[in-house]
């Protein structure tokens, strides 16, 4: 049995612990925001929070997050500044990377609410856009950090 804080709510699973995150949330828990890419942790696609710090969920066994906080792009609750940021300047293409954009992004906001080009091209450099939206990414980023209420989510703050 493996228990952790999923996106704000205890669950419990009885699964291999060694089974990927990213199996657990869409297969057993039915999350399918987050992404399957590459498997191997490369390209981005699969970005969670565990305890607020991005992570690759297909190359993280569950029994990593036993105990800690686990919050998906269904945790952000569409209210996000980052997601309202993305609709602003368009930047979802084809959209498949996008989930694991916007998780790399949040966790660089609550860590540094006012990043420099800089700061972001490194914070997001382990996700890749085939689409190449990159500049749209970048400029999303820096509108939802000009946000002067701008919070992180409800389970990375605590």
């Amino acid at each position: 049995m493996v228990a952790f804080s999923l996106n704000g709510r205890e669950v419990e699973l009885e699964v291999d612990p060694e089974t990927p995150l990213l199996w657990v949330l869409r297969d057993h828990l039915q999350l399918t925001g987050t992404r399957f890419g590459c498997g191997m942790g490369l390209c981005g696609a699969c970005t969670v929070h565990l305890d607020g710090a991005a992570i690759r969920s297909c190359s993280t066994p569950l029994s990593m997050v036993a105990g800690r906080r686990v919050t998906t792009i269904e945790g952000l609750g569409g209210s996000h500044p980052l997601q309202h940021a993305w609709v602003e300047h368009n930047v979802p293409q084809c959209g498949y990377c996008q989930s694991g954009q916007i998780m790399s992004a949040a966790a660089l906001l609550a860590t540094n609410p006012q990043p420099d080009e800089e700061s972001i091209r490194q914070a997001m450099s382990g996700n890749l856009c085939r689409c190449g939206t990159y500049h749209k990414v970048q400029q999303a980023i820096l509108s939802a950090a000009a946000v002067a209420h701008w919070q992180p989510a409800a389970e990375d703050a605590s």
